[in-house]
């Protein structure tokens, strides 16, 4: 990754003079707030086992690989919860015919 400084004030003149440039930088910020957005719905009006089964289609999405090379204990830390509740919830996924699983890895089927 590659990370630049820009002043403010360059900022501020690159937007008001180039609208390439202005267009990239409220492209990225609607998509920051697109995600949060959808984080916070998720968070609000989905169960666990739905944002468990969310948070695999979504990890299976970015990183374009069927496996997820995790622990239970990684995937509660990043949704807010127990690892135990986790587990279980990966269990039933697994009985459902949704995912298969192994140490560290999830197949989603």
């Amino acid at each position: 990754s590659v990370l630049w400084m820009i002043p403010m004030n360059y900022m501020d003149e690159w937007i008001q003079n180039y609208r390439s440039f202005r267009k990239y930088v409220f492209s990225s910020y609607q998509t920051r707030f697109d995600e949060l957005l959808e984080t916070i719905d998720s968070i609000t009006f989905l169960n666990l086992y739905d944002r468990l089964y969310k948070y695999l289609l979504d990890k299976k999405q970015a990183t374009k690989s069927y496996e997820i090379n995790m622990s239970h204990e990684q995937i509660a830390q990043h949704l807010n919860t127990s690892r135990v509740v986790v587990s279980r919830l990966l269990k039933q996924l697994e009985n459902e015919g949704k995912i298969e699983l192994e140490r560290n890895r999830i197949s989603i089927l």
